[in-house]
């Protein structure tokens, strides 16, 4: 399922499970909110988009590992790599509702305000997770990996009515900012809060 095209992978991420195996009790986050990078070369919003690097080389598969970046010199994001091996394709983690581990989780994350904050934005739930570069690269797909990617619970069950899948532009995008490559789970109250992109002197691509 990861191997595809990342505009389809995407918002079919969406509910899977994030699980942090690293502390004393496992941190289980769902996911509700992402954003999609296809550094095929039609993105420029993609930190591939020039092409592979010593930061970005994880983006290059195989699908379903991590790849794990800092930012504005002081947050780690976490995206999932999908797509063909040597695409460079990602689904930026933008937002999630913490299951379980929520102690380890308000830990983390001290100066959340709610428990609805401790995973609403890719720092923070980066933060949440423990997530920082020793991650980048790891196979997510595998039992024995720190961090995990399950299947949302209860797939493959009958089950009430579809999430609606909402979409959108990119949040703090300067380059491709129209293109609607956010997804979110609509009524989810982890979601971010969208922000257009702030005017910089120097500006870079977000993932």
């Amino acid at each position: 399922m990861l191997a595809g095209p990342v505009l389809d992978v995407a918002p079919r991420l969406l509910g899977y499970r994030l699980v942090d195996r690293s502390g004393s009790i496992p941190v289980v986050v769902r996911l509700t909110e992402l954003e999609a990078y296809d550094g095929s070369g039609i993105d420029p919003g993609s930190h591939a988009h020039r092409g592979r690097t010593a930061r970005n080389g994880a983006m290059f598969g195989p699908p379903g590992h991590a790849y794990v970046y800092f930012t504005y010199g002081m947050h780690w994001c976490l995206n999932i790599v999908v797509g063909p091996v040597g695409t460079a394709s990602a689904v930026l983690v933008r937002a999630g509702e913490v299951l379980d581990g929520i102690e380890l989780a308000r830990e983390r994350r001290r100066t959340a305000r709610s428990d609805r904050e401790l995973a609403r934005g890719p720092a923070r739930l980066a933060a949440a997770l423990g997530v920082d570069q020793r991650l980048d690269g790891t196979d997510l797909l595998s039992p024995g990996s720190e961090l995990g990617l399950l299947a949302p619970a209860g797939s493959g069950r009958k089950s009430g009515p579809r999430p609606i899948i909402r979409t959108g532009p990119r949040v703090g995008l300067t380059h491709a900012a129209d293109n609607p490559w956010r997804f979110w789970l609509d009524g989810e109250p982890t979601v971010s809060t969208y922000r257009p992109a702030v005017s910089r002197s120097k500006s870079a691509p977000r993932s």
